[in-house]
């Protein structure tokens, strides 16, 4: 197996930052190192874990150019945090995460999870087929003094795209901020999620118009309509309904809803992580996922998180003040509850 199948084979495979570090460079390299400089295969290892390319001599960490590239946060930690991650179902906030593994502040384990975030969309994914239903909604909650549908001035206007199975079921899904609920804006959601030639159903709002000759099978329902024959409008489009209302009721029970707008995208990507890979029989299966991702992402920087980044200190912090956790890489206890 390549992951773990349990939490306590977890920490039986990953006891120490060399088991960890070591993971990682199969993970990266998993046929033998390839120099990212050069691309030429072949080299050796060195004292302090990294490698030697033996055709251009270009030293080289596991680490770098990945998700954890200059870290200073133990691999133990980073480990330990990527699996409550991906183990717990719904998901976990930065202060359940820095409580749990003992980071000493809070805009660490935030950064954490926002850096795991930023991993999470694969480039190149493959888009959605089969027949699929697209619509939009607002999340954030409502402005004082704006009603309707698609007013301006609510916190973000959102849209979601799922695949519907037949006769019964979901599949996949996508979910993404709208500038607003143009034409221009949809068709864009639309190219850049649906493959070409998948019937897409709307509801008859005119944004939608024109999706037949962008090489879809457009299927418009029109809720005035339904409301003439007595039907219910809202089951026009029941899985983006259903969907949408997962989304909302997620960050509102995970987050509490405390979701900043400049960060929203990334707790979108998330749950659409987390909805792609609900039938998923094993967790382990998912944590290998993002660390595969994250090996192959590049270096996601503190200062491009933060919506307002302040300018940097001059003066370093003390050290109890860095809030940097320390390491679970520890000897083992000797029964301390048994000490005198």
């Amino acid at each position: 197996m390549d992951y773990p199948r349990s939490a306590g084979e977890f920490r039986s495979w990953f006891g120490t930052d060399a088991d960890c570090l070591d993971y990682l460079d199969w993970l990266r390299w998993p046929h033998g190192f390839v120099c990212p400089r050069c691309t030429n295969a072949g080299g050796w290892a060195v004292a302090d874990g990294g490698y030697t390319c033996a055709s251009c001599g270009a030293r080289t960490a596991v680490t770098a150019g990945t998700l954890f590239d200059r870290r200073r946060t133990p691999l133990t930690v980073w480990f330990e945090a990527c699996w409550m991650f991906a183990s717990q179902k719904d998901g976990m906030s930065a202060l359940s995460l820095q409580r749990s593994l003992e980071i000493g502040s809070y805009p660490t384990a935030w950064a954490m999870l926002h850096r795991l975030r930023a991993v999470l969309v694969r480039p190149g994914r493959d888009r959605l087929t089969g027949t699929v239903e697209v619509d939009e909604t607002y999340i954030g909650g409502e402005e004082p003094g704006l009603r309707g549908g698609r007013a301006k001035g609510k916190k973000a206007l959102v849209g979601i795209a799922i695949e519907v199975g037949e006769p019964r079921g979901y599949g996949r899904a996508r979910m993404a901020i709208l500038a607003d609920g143009s034409g221009t804006s949809l068709h864009a959601f639309v190219t850049e999620h649906v493959e070409p030639g998948t019937r897409v159903i709307t509801d008859g709002w005119q944004g939608y118009r024109g999706i037949d000759k962008l090489g879809y099978v457009h299927e418009p329902r029109s809720q005035r309509a339904a409301r003439s024959r007595g039907e219910d409008p809202g089951e026009l489009l029941p899985a983006v309904h259903r969907v949408a209302s997962l989304a909302k009721r997620w960050l509102l029970g995970t987050h509490q809803g405390s979701v900043e707008a400049a960060h929203l995208q990334s707790y979108l990507d998330e749950f659409v992580f987390r909805f792609n890979r609900r039938r998923s029989r094993s967790r382990g299966l998912v944590f290998y996922r993002v660390l595969e991702l994250a090996v192959a992402h590049a270096p996601v920087r503190y200062r491009d998180l933060v919506a307002n980044p302040k300018p940097k200190k001059t003066t370093p912090s003390p050290p109890g003040a860095r809030g940097h956790p320390p390491t679970l890489d520890r000897p083992r206890a000797t029964q301390p509850w048994r000490a005198p």
